[in-house]
């Protein structure tokens, strides 16, 4: 599977710290029902079309967050998405490392730990991108500010993946909340990207009740130069349990 031509892609200039696309799902050459009949050579009167873009991928999606919700009524936008990123396969039944990650909808009801995101976490982030107060108020719907309030670095955004430029090393923070057992602990899993260091600290989590919040930081160093072929490289980033894995996904741009 490959991404469209037609579909957004890295870099993301507004914001290099967030990694886009950061779901995605087939929106091409969809065959689905259509509302009113077709005109074609024939006399069949087709109620069906084949149709490409964000609208065919888009009910894919839609219909997981729509099951989510319904589990978890009280969970927050930021919740639902973090768990469609964090919770996909990367081995297929024959036990062969698969391409891309695969979501498999049923299975995503036994989330262990989600990357959470209030609304009000969004306006440190929006002001250190450099927004106006005038166009962080039409975000946030109230009047912003920024003078007054400690923005955050592009990379601090509590987002469940990581995406870096990589010079000088980086740290960055992230805060987990458990929205699984009582009582559970994980150990972080690092498949490094090529050329690059990774240290997590601490490098395990505990939680003794739901919804505890812990929070942990990942410092990139770069060891060597980026291969000729692509300043780009991937890997990903993983908490285990005994019974839960949550993987975000890093990107490195050797700058």
């Amino acid at each position: 599977p490959v991404v469209t031509s037609f579909s957004s892609r890295v870099p993301n200039l507004p914001s290099p710290a967030i990694l886009k696309p950061d779901i995605i799902q087939p929106g091409v050459n969809i065959l689905a029902t259509w509302p009113f009949h077709l005109n074609n050579s024939t006399d069949s009167k087709s109620t069906f079309k084949i149709m490409s873009g964000t609208s065919m991928s888009c009910s894919h999606l839609s219909g997981v967050a729509a099951l989510l919700k319904s589990s978890h009524r009280h969970w927050s936008p930021a919740a639902i998405k973090s768990s469609i990123m964090t919770f996909v396969d990367l081995i297929n039944l024959e036990q062969k490392l698969i391409v891309d990650e695969t979501l498999h909808p049923v299975d995503i009801f036994t989330i262990g730990s989600v990357y959470d995101t209030e609304p009000d976490d969004y306006i440190p982030y929006l002001c250190g991108l450099g927004y106006s107060d005038t166009q962080v108020g039409i975000i946030a719907h109230k009047t912003i500010k920024c003078s007054k309030i400690s923005i955050i670095p592009k990379g601090e955004l509590n987002y469940p993946s990581f995406s870096v430029v990589l010079g000088s090393p980086q740290t960055f923070t992230r805060t987990v909340k458990n929205v699984g057992e009582a009582n559970s602990s994980y150990a972080v899993m690092v498949n490094l990207p090529e050329g690059v260091d990774i240290k997590v600290q601490p490098n395990k989590l505990y939680f003794s009740k739901a919804n505890q919040k812990e929070t942990y930081s990942v410092t990139f160093s770069c060891i060597e130069i980026g291969n000729e072929t692509s300043t780009y490289v991937q890997g990903f980033l993983q908490w285990v349990s005994a019974k839960h894995t949550v993987r975000s996904p890093i990107l490195v741009n050797f700058a």
